[in-house]
């Protein structure tokens, strides 16, 4: 089996990439300590994971946290670019990150709902569709399903640091284009956009811009999707005009005000949460529609997000 997954990833990615990629993953559970661009990984310490939903719950706070995961927020984006073709003002993505879906039911079944009646032109996937780091990955994969049939194609999506690159063919299958350091042209009238996918740049260290980016003409309007918003020095010199992430969380578990107690990024801290700006680029942080860890948000509400393109 893992022969034919590997020879089947290496078609799809080529052979370096497939090699780094399974190679890492299958040196046992991934590590807290050491690895990826962080010193630190409290997603692989799981024996922590317990204790903090014993203190939510000592503390009265779990059960509110928990509700708040349920509670989805619909935000809108407007982002204006100045090389962007008239025929794509107005052109909508519709931003999904961190879902996490086999954590919790309860609040994929939110987020299906609120995502049911949006309208958009193409939704994207910045990331993190597996609760655990390393383990089965169906599960996530069963969750996803229910979740996509309220989502309308085309869709595209990159990988994040709980996921294992041998979901490639089942979300595949389940109609999600990912993009693996790899990009597609977007279509309108005599028009076109560019969309580019890099693999986790946060644990893994599987992206790269340069071949994401080989086939993009020099004057071409870019939107990158990242699982992290760590590459934003390299992807701003780079070119994009806009920047796609999560990762963050926003904290997840903040203090009053939204003020996050950590952020798990090596960027600054305004770019945990939101949108935000450097250099020439554009960016937005997704705070997430799922939750990680624990299925408890708390004065971080979960959210989807419509990126509204507009001529500058």
């Amino acid at each position: 089996m893992r022969d034919d997954i590997q020879q089947q990833l290496e078609q799809r990615l080529g052979r370096v990439h497939a090699r780094q990629r399974l190679g890492i993953e299958d040196e046992h559970e991934q590590r807290v300590f050491g690895g990826g661009i962080n010193f630190f990984h409290p997603e692989n310490w799981y024996s922590a994971h317990a204790l903090i939903a014993y203190v939510l719950r000592a503390t009265g706070l779990y059960r509110r946290g928990q509700r708040n995961t349920r509670r989805i927020q619909v935000r809108e984006h407007r982002v204006p670019i100045r090389r962007l073709p008239a025929a794509f003002d107005g052109f909508t993505l519709l931003h999904l990150s961190d879902l996490h879906a086999d954590l919790n039911p309860a609040a994929m079944a939110a987020v299906a709902e609120r995502v049911a009646d949006l309208e958009y032109d193409v939704c994207v996937m910045t990331g993190d569709y597996r609760a655990q780091t390393y383990g089965a990955f169906e599960p996530a994969l069963d969750a996803m399903s229910g979740l996509l049939t309220q989502i309308a194609q085309p869709l595209y999506a990159v990988f994040g640091n709980h996921d294992t690159v041998r979901m490639l063919p089942g979300m595949e299958a389940l109609g999600v284009q990912m993009l693996l350091n790899e990009s597609v042209a977007l279509q309108r009238d005599d028009a076109c956009i560019h969309l580019v996918g890099i693999d986790d740049a946060h644990y893994y260290r599987a992206d790269s811009l340069a071949m994401a980016a080989r086939d993009l003409p020099d004057d071409a309007v870019a939107i990158l999707l990242s699982h992290t918003p760590e590459i934003y020095r390299q992807a701003a010199h780079a070119g994009f005009d806009l920047l796609l992430c999560g990762h963050t969380h926003g904290g997840q578990i903040c203090l009053p005000g939204g003020v996050p107690l950590t952020l798990d990024a090596r960027c600054p801290r305004y770019m945990g949460a939101g949108a935000w700006r450097y250099g020439e680029m554009r960016g937005y942080t997704s705070v997430g529609a799922g939750s990680c860890i624990v299925p408890v948000r708390l004065n971080c509400l979960p959210e989807v997000v419509l990126h509204r393109l507009h001529v500058a």
